[in-house]
């Protein structure tokens, strides 16, 4: 099955120095145990890697806000060099829709914009980006 376009968020200097905001209509793609507000999952980045995230809602208030938690989403940050106007794209692929245990397998991209080519944003991953430079 074709992966599926989860979100994709712009940094914000927040977002580098704490917590990435999820946007809510996401929840439904991770398998939250019942009661729970903590899930950990994986994804796969551009090289391979596995990354391991703490999607985190919120307890109270009318919507659940959730977070990734700088715990595991700080050292990614890190690693990919990631700055303000950036930008991470989640996607997931499951083996099987109509299975409530289905197997949902995650990817991350993590992008900079490049240039603009005849009006539209240049974004490549920061894996395919030179040492020095951009």
């Amino acid at each position: 099955m074709e992966p599926v376009h989860l979100f994709t968020k712009k940094l914000k200097p927040t977002h580098i120095s704490h917590t990435l905001s999820v946007p809510t209509h996401v929840l439904e793609a991770f398998p939250f145990p019942e009661g729970a507000h903590i899930l950990n999952f994986e994804a796969v980045d551009a090289t391979d890697n596995t990354w391991r995230f703490c999607l985190s809602t919120r307890l109270t208030g009318a919507y659940p806000k959730p977070v990734l938690l700088r715990s595991s989403w700080g050292p990614f940050v890190e690693q990919k060099g990631l700055a303000p106007e950036d930008r991470v794209v989640f996607f997931m692929q499951s083996d099987d829709e109509a299975n409530d245990n289905m197997v949902r397998r995650y990817t991350v991209r993590a992008q900079r914009k490049v240039m603009i080519l005849m009006g539209q944003d240049v974004w490549v991953d920061v894996e395919d980006l030179p040492l020095h430079g951009l």
